[in-house]
């Protein structure tokens, strides 16, 4: 019994400490790598199906009968991979705040038809950990370099997450509910796919910075003059 109580326990103990970071507590990290690596850290983890879709299906009985089948994000509810590629680094991270946003409005109003109490807590842990992601974002929105634009990021989708028709069927309602928690881990899949990228890009540039470029040419000239000065071997130093 103890041991089943730990193993539920301690995966909650070790997502409580990676997203109860400083910034979530108002102060920011200065240091880009480390701020960013955070980031990805936190977006692989959000993204896991295991960690809120799975359970919802479960709890909700809808993984019978072929159901989960109909748990497919709606087309549009999120912005797509594609949109996010298209924007820029500041512009990314504004719709990535907005839409976050958007998504925890969304699970409080999931709430109201989750009873269970193990749910309840699934969902205050998952907007938990939003918001810690949040307070990343806009730290790192702080690190990026002085931008000159001023004017409104490039609709990546929809500003918000649409919210489901009302309707008085409760399995509809699970539906819905189904649907945009899909969506919300496949708009997180995605964002990871992005920042993924975004290391790769850096990666690239630290590699063929000039400065590098100059330092590796600064100890080709400096080997080439010591050799020059070493004595062919056999042969004494006059």
């Amino acid at each position: 019994m103890q041991a089943q109580l730990l193993r539920r326990t301690l995966p909650s103990l070790v997502l409580g400490l990676l997203f109860l970071s400083t910034p979530a507590m108002g102060v920011c990290l200065d240091k880009y790598q480390e701020l960013f690596g955070q980031l990805q850290k936190q977006t692989d983890i959000m993204q896991r199906t295991s960690l809120l879709l799975d359970p919802y299906i479960k709890s909700q009985g809808l993984d019978k009968d072929g159901l989960k089948e109909h748990c497919r994000e709606r087309p549009g509810a999120f912005p797509s991979k594609d949109a996010l590629q298209r924007l820029s680094r500041r512009e990314f991270l504004r719709a990535l705040h907005t839409t976050l946003g958007s998504i925890l409005h969304r699970l409080t109003a999931l709430q109201r038809d989750v009873p269970k109490a193990q749910d309840l807590e699934m969902l205050n842990r998952a907007k938990q950990n939003i918001r810690g992601f949040r307070n990343n974002i806009h730290c790192m929105a702080q690190l990026l370099p002085d931008s000159s634009e001023t004017t409104e990021p490039t609709p990546a989708g929809p500003a918000t997450s649409p919210s489901p028709t009302p309707t008085s069927d409760t399995f509809q309602r699970r539906l819905e509910g189904c649907r945009f928690l899909h969506g919300y881990h496949r708009f997180m899949h995605s964002v990871g796919q992005v920042f993924q990228e975004w290391g790769e890009s850096s990666s690239r540039s630290r590699r063929h910075s000039p400065r590098r470029g100059l330092r590796k040419g600064v100890r080709r000239v400096q080997l080439s003059r010591r050799n020059k000065r070493l004595p062919p071997r056999g042969q004494l130093p006059r």
